[in-house]
């Protein structure tokens, strides 16, 4: 399919103030204009190394909603080169339905990502300067908080030391996607928002125990610099020329999940509909989104899609569907009773899936009293994915008042028992000493009214990936805490969840190959 020129796609939308990155790549100006479109979540049961497919479902739904004459915008994340080259490889959707040019996109794009590690590893330096020219706020070398980041899986930098001076730094990084920085700029609305928060990040302690932030070190001005372009969502499309907006990618186990405000309220302002997606299931990035990224743009989702896949479903029972859709069930469970969200289930149909097997899963769907739709977007793009579109349509037409799974002004372990207990089904919560004596520090520094963010495995409601289906009163363990206090955000790390991933033995970088023309095979 001819993809169209991206100022083609700005002029039929209506999209005046844009910078283009070559023919198919743009910037847009971030407006604060009224949000009038209906918002659309998508969201997944409890995923496998593979993934569920929600980006392409998002996709596709998009197209099938243009398609009915509902003018809808996407609004998705970017993706990380750390998964790119890993496991899951490229995240632009994938068939008839995905997001293009889908090479630059997966690559340096329009240098987002850049710009975060630079910003961040900037504060970093700014820091060990300070200390080598004297220290003159007397910065407490045990206990820097402040970590650098790296857009690339490397378990090798998650530990590291060095010396200034006769001063030893232990310290580390985390990957891109999970950095501070990549959290403050997709919770900011604009640039005096974003640097008010840069200069709030708690950078370290001194030595008399008191909270140094980056502003303590002038710091902010310089880091809102390389981040005055980043702060711009990116304007690409879909392979059926609808306007997609590509911006920003915290992960959704070790960070939030979402893709920026500017860019949902930008698509929110400019659409009758936008339809993001939250990463991995509705237990880790669709309750951040509903648990924080809604007070952030003051909207709630009209309607949250749950996409299932055959495949996945049985994993969690062992080979049996049917024990397996309890994870499902849970999910369902949660978007209704614990936030009071209009949900719609959206089978992603693979090619090696039974008739069998769907018209069970469309039995156990029907069984939970949830809409559900038969989605081949991957095989027909927008077409493949009408009848979810038609019910989404009319569901996002009776809104619903939003109901959370905690309250802000509850404590910090309240927080993380709502969300472990209601959302998890955990019995009880137990923390370390190492979490304990965090959680001392946010509340001693008035830390404790922030959002709270859970790390754990994308692989079950539980923190031990091996945990399947929907277990209920198990312990969960938070073993320590980051305290982010520029994206007013507490990191509980649940397990043993590491904020720098590694690679694997099969890693999907292995399958990639580019020619003497510069094609490449193998990307995603």
């Amino acid at each position: 399919m001819q993809l169209k020129k991206i100022d083609k796609v700005a002029k039929k939308w209506k999209i005046k103030n844009f910078q283009t990155y070559g023919d198919y790549m743009a910037k847009v100006e971030n407006e604060n204009k009224d949000k009038k479109g209906k918002l659309v979540l998508v969201s997944a049961m409890t995923s496998n190394k593979i993934g569920i497919g929600k980006t392409t479902i998002s996709i596709g739904l998009a197209d099938a909603l243009n398609k009915i004459g509902c003018k809808t915008m996407l609004a998705l994340r970017e993706p990380s080169m750390g998964p790119v080259f890993g496991i899951k490889g490229g995240a632009t959707g994938g068939g008839k339905a995905s997001i293009a040019p889908s090479d630059e996109i997966n690559l340096h794009f329009t240098g987002d990502f850049h710009a975060v590690a630079q910003a961040n590893n900037l504060l970093a330096s700014i820091v060990d300067n300070h200390i080598f020219q004297g220290n003159q706020l007397e910065v407490d070398t045990n206990n820097i908080f402040f970590k650098r980041c790296l857009d690339i899986n490397e378990r090798s930098l998650r530990r590291i030391s060095y010396k200034i001076g006769s001063e030893t730094i232990d310290t580390g990084f985390d990957i891109t996607a999970a950095s501070e920085v990549m959290a403050i700029l997709c919770m900011s609305k604009d640039l005096d928002d974003l640097k008010n928060r840069l200069a709030n990040i708690l950078v370290c302690l001194d030595k008399k125990g008191k909270p140094l932030y980056a502003k303590d070190f002038k710091a902010e001005e310089a880091m809102t610099l390389l981040l005055k372009e980043a702060i711009k969502p990116n304007l690409v499309q879909t392979l059926e020329g609808n306007p997609a907006l590509v911006h920003l990618g915290p992960f959704a186990n070790i960070a939030h999940g979402c893709n920026s405000v500017v860019a949902t309220n930008y698509a929110l302002a400019h659409a009758d509909c936008c339809v993001t997606e939250a990463g991995f299931g509705s237990d880790l990035g669709g309750e951040k989104f509903l648990d924080i990224k809604t007070r952030l743009i003051e909207k709630t989702p009209d309607a949250v899609v749950l996409v299932v896949v055959v495949k996945v479903t049985k994993e969690h029972g062992n080979g049996n569907l049917v024990k397996g859709f309890e994870n499902v069930a849970k999910h369902i469970e949660n978007l209704r009773e614990v936030y009071n969200r209009n949900v719609v289930v959206a089978i992603n149909k693979h090619a090696d899936d039974s008739e069998e097997d769907v018209a069970t899963l469309l039995d156990l769907c029907k069984g939970q009293n949830v809409e559900t739709a038969v989605c081949e977007a991957f095989a027909k793009g927008g077409d493949g994915c009408v009848d979810l579109a038609k019910i989404v349509k009319t569901i996002s037409a009776c809104p619903k008042q939003m109901q959370y799974a905690y309250d802000l002004s509850e404590s910090i372990k309240d927080k993380i028992k709502n969300i472990a207990c209601k959302v998890y089904g955990a019995k009880r919560v137990v923390y370390s000493e190492k979490a304990e004596e965090k959680i001392k520090l946010a509340k001693k520094f008035g830390f404790d009214k922030f959002f709270v963010n859970i790390a754990k495995t994308q692989f079950s409601f539980s923190a031990d990936k091996d945990l399947l289906g929907a277990p209920k009163g198990f312990e969960f363990e938070i073993t320590d805490i980051e305290l982010r206090s520029g994206a007013q955000m507490i990191v509980a790390i649940a397990g043993n969840m590491l904020l720098m991933p590694g690679l694997g033995k099969k890693s999907n970088y292995l399958n990639m190959t580019v020619d003497g023309s510069g094609h490449i095979e193998g990307l995603f």
